[in-house]
């Protein structure tokens, strides 16, 4: 295609993120209830998208990016306690339930991915007796459900989507920590350390901190001494986890579970008997966890918008905010002398989702890279990739790409 586009780049005077004094990542695990919020609502828009070409050959109408995970109510105690309420799921927001005189069973598809997520994901939690479903999606409006009847489909609102590259050392490992946490092998290892994990990275200067939330499973700790000694041994395995990675920090330190208190005996233990604080401490919301590229980083250019769960055909606060992360890292792998780049990619309601307003990059550059060649080489890339926007939506459909 020889679509003009709006295409800028221009070099970026910011002080790369290795170099700046401080930095806060922030990494919110598969069992944290707004992560769990996240990866399911987007499971059910993968579902809803193989359902929606199964049947009429095209993706409808659909966002179901406003769930929320309602706690229940347990009584941790050490050796297992008991679930008194169970935890409730509503799925919210709108989808089209019939399309050329065919009815979609949207509610029992939405319910049926979520139980499978759970299953899949989180050991200890039977969606059968723990959660609740509440089936909340409504059908679209007559405007929004039109756009997709269309010949080309335009963009559903005017948003600015934003990705960058590299992550600095501090988000790899804040990412690999967890996901270290929530592996196959930890889990033997340490079957009492539930899915819902949080981590907080502050880097001073080349000294790391990792403040670290894990919830312990109940049935595997029978005693308060038990629980802190496995704690510990916790705290070894992930500083040797964390040297294993050849890190350039100078000191790294982990703090687990803060809030514990040995003198309040049980009372100040993290316990849970699920492995995760959603069933009884904490809701989750879509769009209150992590972004697209898996972390929540404070010095970052980024969006407030939730990917998971919109539509991946004209939701540009999807397909944008994935699309731009793809860009800046592909920018930052093919084209020499990139020491960082950001790629806005900003939407204007009704323009087809290959054709943005105007598409962005900041690029800092290596010393003594020829700045011309990197602005060409990346706005080529760019075009390319708008290029793509259909082979891109459909891998978004198929849920190729994570989007928390």
């Amino acid at each position: 295609m020889n679509i003009p586009r709006n295409i800028t780049v221009e070099r970026s005077d910011a002080v790369p993120m290795e170099e700046q004094p401080f930095e806060l990542v922030e990494r919110k695990g598969i069992g944290h209830p707004d992560t769990i919020c996240d990866s399911i609502m987007e499971a059910v828009s993968v579902d809803l998208c193989r359902e929606y070409q199964s049947r009429f050959g095209h993706i409808c109408h659909h966002n179901i990016d406003k769930g929320l995970l309602v706690a229940g109510r347990s009584l941790p105690k050490t050796g297992g306690g008991m679930i008194l309420e169970p935890m409730k799921l509503i799925f919210g927001d709108r989808a089209t339930y019939s399309c050329n005189g065919q009815l979609v069973p949207v509610g029992e598809i939405a319910e049926a991915a979520a139980r499978r997520w759970i299953r899949e994901n989180l050991r200890f939690v039977d969606p059968d007796a723990h959660l609740i479903f509440q089936n909340e999606i409504k059908p679209g409006s007559p405007e929004l459900t039109d756009a997709f009847a269309r010949k080309v489909i335009g963009a559903n609102d005017t948003s600015v989507g934003v990705g960058y590259a590299p992550l600095s050392e501090t988000e790899r490992i804040v990412l690999d920590v967890e996901q270290f946490l929530n592996s196959p092998a930890l889990k033997t290892r340490f079957p009492e350390a539930g899915e819902d994990v949080k981590i907080m990275g502050c880097r001073n200067g080349r000294k790391l901190q990792l403040t670290v939330a894990i919830a312990f499973v109940d049935r595997f700790v029978p005693n308060p001494q038990y629980y802190f000694e496995r704690k510990a041994a916790l705290r070894d395995e992930l500083l040797t986890f964390i040297e294993s990675q050849n890190g350039a920090f100078d000191s790294a330190e982990i703090d687990i579970n803060t809030l514990d208190d040995p003198s309040r005996g049980e009372q100040g233990l993290y316990l849970t008997v699920l492995g995760t604080s959603a069933e009884g401490a904490d809701g989750g919301q879509v769009g209150r966890g992590n972004r697209v590229n898996g972390l929540i980083a404070f010095g970052r250019p980024q969006t407030t918008e939730a990917a998971a769960g919109k539509n991946p055909v004209n939701h540009v606060g999807k397909i944008y905010n994935v699309l731009s992360r793809e860009i800046a890292a592909r920018i930052h792998r093919e084209v020499a002398g990139v020491r960082e780049v950001a790629v806005f990619l900003c939407s204007q309601i009704g323009r087809p989702v290959d054709q943005p307003l105007i598409a962005s990059a900041r690029i800092t550059p290596e010393p003594g890279a020829d700045m011309a060649e990197l602005q060409s080489r990346a706005a080529s890339i760019i075009d390319r990739e708008l290029d793509g926007i259909d082979a891109f939506c459909q891998k978004l459909a198929d849920g190729e790409f994570p989007v928390c």
